[in-house]
């Protein structure tokens, strides 16, 4: 081999171990690149912490007492017959909520229903409450009515009333607000739910109430169930209902909404002021009407008497059928008050009838449950009979309910044991807090000579969170 050749091929060798060299180093600092943590600057965003405005709150009330029908040359008008009187109130250090009387078309007669709206004051939620009542005594209409003023909601559940011969029951959709809302009425009967012609695509002008007989859409339906679901605008819905039996009236109420089905209700307050055997007794002067809206299931009902822990009667289960409502009668309860709860495996709504007697001069009521109060609330006793709080609690420990007037002359604190009830008598118009050391269930109820009403206490709206803006 020429001297030449030895160089080149020592050349070519050397260049070929110098690439292997230089790729190994590569990958060795690639690897030890990925692997090894480098320095990193780490620079947080900018944030504020923002508290949105409050909206005003505003609640619509049921107004006065309405009869379809009192007009012999006009069968299908409504006629204003008694109205009614309300008792609102607002936080402390608030001024009064301001008001407003819906219009209410097609009604004869004077005064509509009221809307109340309290305004923020310096950027916190001021709450608003208010309750009204009515009473009247006509050859065609007689008893006392009561109900709490609400907040428009979006989809409500009316349990109540009837679309058989002898009620004379109405939808009451009131909007209190500026735009217009389209509700569907959805009526639960025995043939399963159902969207009547007569309660789709219903226009609710703002500032107004809408009234819809509940037999043009529940015609011979004896326990019917109406969800009320509206658009555009939420709508504070009510059932005003009323019976007339041969010729004598037996009585007259104002029916809530249900915010929403649960599968845990628990309706409390309830007045029993005949005791079995009375005349009448053949019928139920107690039923609890009950619907699963989605699903088949059972549920459990007990009634306590308030204050004691062992059932009035003997708990029974009660099987139901998705969309079908259930009556269930609760015989012989002596006089006094009492609690029903309901417990399923499927959410439900449910609602109790409670009656004074089946004679002329007596009233009946409709009980709807109450929901869980976690937070200090105002609520309101209006004009009537002397009313009763009953406050519930569900937990397994002792809750501390301190009950307080708007003008400070009265205050109460009750110490509610565990899994038990107490009751509070009130004073007629006026406003209460409630302040909870624990969840509870509470409700006001009044009862009197001829007179039977019940609304719950329901708590007040939530303050908005804090939210994080990030410029």
């Amino acid at each position: 081999m020429s001297d030449r050749r030895v160089f080149r091929w020592a050349t070519t060798s050397t260049r070929m171990l110098i690439g292997t060299v230089v790729s190994v180093a590569a990958v060795i600092l690639v690897v030890t690149a990925v692997s090894v943590p480098w320095p990193t600057l780490v620079r947080d965003p900018v944030s504020i912490a923002a508290v949105p405005a409050p909206a005003a709150s505003i609640v619509a009330c049921d107004g006065g007492l309405l009869f379809l029908g009192r007009d012999p040359m006009n069968a299908a008008a409504v006629s204003a017959v008694a109205p009614q009187s309300v008792t609102a109130g607002a936080s402390e250090g608030a001024p009064e909520p301001q008001e407003q009387v819906l219009e209410a078309p097609g009604v004869t007669g004077d005064g509509g229903p009221l809307a109340l709206t309290a305004a923020p004051l310096e950027r916190a939620r001021v709450d608003v409450a208010a309750a009204g009542s009515s009473t009247i005594a006509a050859d065609d209409m007689a008893g006392f009515a009561a109900s709490a003023c609400r907040p428009p909601l979006l989809e409500s559940w009316l349990v109540g009333g009837s679309g058989t011969t002898g009620a004379s029951d109405l939808v009451l959709l009131s909007n209190p607000g500026t735009v217009a809302a389209t509700v569907e009425l959805t009526v639960f009967g025995a043939a399963g739910a159902q969207s009547p012609p007569g309660g789709s695509d219903l226009i609710v002008a703002p500032g107004s109430q809408r009234l819809v007989p509940l037999a043009g859409i529940a015609l011979d339906e004896a326990s019917p169930v109406i969800r009320v679901s509206a658009t555009g605008a939420p709508v504070h819905a009510s059932l005003q209902t009323s019976i007339t039996r041969t010729l004598t009236p037996g009585g007259v109420d104002q029916v809530g909404p249900v915010t929403q089905p649960e599968a845990t209700q628990t309706i409390t307050g309830i007045a029993v002021t005949d005791p079995p055997g009375v005349d009448g007794a053949s019928d139920a002067a107690t039923v609890l009407r009950v619907l699963a809206p989605s699903a088949d299931g059972t549920v459990q009902v007990t009634v306590t008497p308030v204050g004691r822990a062992e059932p009035a009667i003997e708990p029974e289960e009660v099987p139901l059928t998705a969309g079908q409502p259930v009556e269930v009668a609760l015989p012989g309860l002596a006089v006094g008050s009492y609690s029903v709860e309901i417990t399923g495996d499927v959410p439900v709504v449910s609602a109790v009838w409670q009656a004074t007697g089946f004679e002329e001069g007596d009233d009946f009521a409709w009980y709807t449950p109450s929901p869980e109060i976690a937070v200090p609330s105002l609520f309101a006793a209006p004009g009537g009979p002397p009313p009763t709080l009953t406050v519930a609690n569900p937990a397994s420990g002792a809750a501390v309910v301190v009950i307080t007037s708007d003008d400070g002359a009265y205050r109460l604190e009750l110490t509610v044991p565990a899994q038990s009830t107490m009751t509070a008598r009130l004073s007629a118009r006026t406003v209460y807090l409630l302040e909870p050391s624990a969840p509870v269930r509470a409700s006001l109820s009044l009862s009197g000579d001829g007179a039977l009403a019940g609304m719950p206490v329901w708590p007040a709206d939530a303050a908005s969170p804090e939210i994080m803006v990030y410029p």
